[in-house]
């Protein structure tokens, strides 16, 4: 059967996130060495130390991992969303996010509280300021849209996700669907919303296929519910042979030239 719907995966599959918490640190830790004698890069990677430490440590942990959120979000979310789990998280992150920087700078030698503080606010402002799309994204998406039925598929909060869709605006109207697991409850490599997905769109699994970067949520994932994919692979990671892997390519653009063949 020929395939009417494809759906995307959004954090470094079409924006380039890594580069974006990239930046934001880099900037966030540039300004840090103006106040102290610091080297950003040891900075930097002390918060990252710190910052996933702490966020193992709360009770909140075993749900973000169901959702799919990384303590680097958690460093610029404010996790604005009904349910229980994510008022929990609300209540923490402030905290979470003000200790994150006030440790790192304490395991690099400086006792400042107050620019912890500083650096924590300054961190969400550089993320906001700094969305990154892969240069190939909306090249691609102009190729699909009206061929092909396309769906948004991510993990994480819904007032995260909402927002970095809202910082490149552009994206969403591409979409026929947008689906976040913070708003269905549990994220992928579930079949679950997977199956959702398919129903949401109206399609059976030999329809659609799944395009993302991470085996194993994107790829995984799709495998559960007999669904092709496509990993892009742009890291030249190594595959994982218990994860079937329809197809492997490094970038968007080899994507599309894929996709012509089907």
């Amino acid at each position: 059967m020929s395939i009417n719907t494809i759906i995307f995966d959004l954090d470094d599959t079409l924006l380039w996130d890594k580069q974006s918490i990239q930046t934001a640190f880099d900037k966030t830790c540039e300004y840090a060495a103006t106040i102290h004698n610091v080297e950003p890069k040891q900075l930097e990677q002390a918060v990252r130390v710190e910052a996933r430490k702490l966020y193992e440590s709360y009770e909140t942990y075993d749900y973000t991992v169901l959702i799919g959120i990384n303590p680097f979000e958690g460093l610029w979310g404010t996790f604005d969303d009904p349910t229980p789990e994510f008022q929990k998280m609300k209540e923490i992150i402030p905290q979470y996010q003000k200790e994150a920087w006030t440790n790192g700078l304490k395991a690099v030698g400086i006792n400042d509280p107050a620019l912890g503080v500083a650096l924590s606010e300054r961190f969400v402002e550089e993320r906001k300021k700094s969305p990154y799309v892969y240069e190939d994204t909306y090249a691609v998406l102009d190729e699909l849209k009206g061929k092909y039925q396309l769906v948004l598929l991510t993990n994480g909060a819904p007032s995260l996700q909402n927002l970095k869709l809202q910082i490149t605006p552009e994206i969403r109207a591409y979409f026929d669907h947008v689906i976040i697991s913070g708003d269905f409850g549990i994220g992928k490599p579930d079949a679950s919303i997977f199956e959702f997905v398919m129903d949401k769109a109206g399609i059976t699994a030999e329809e659609g296929i799944m395009v993302g970067d991470n085996l194993n949520t994107d790829i995984l994932g799709s495998s559960r519910v007999g669904m092709r994919n496509v990993w892009i692979n742009r890291e030249n990671k190594e595959q994982n042979p218990e994860i079937p892997t329809t197809y492997e390519v490094t970038s968007l653009t080899e994507f599309l030239n894929l996709v012509k063949t089907l």
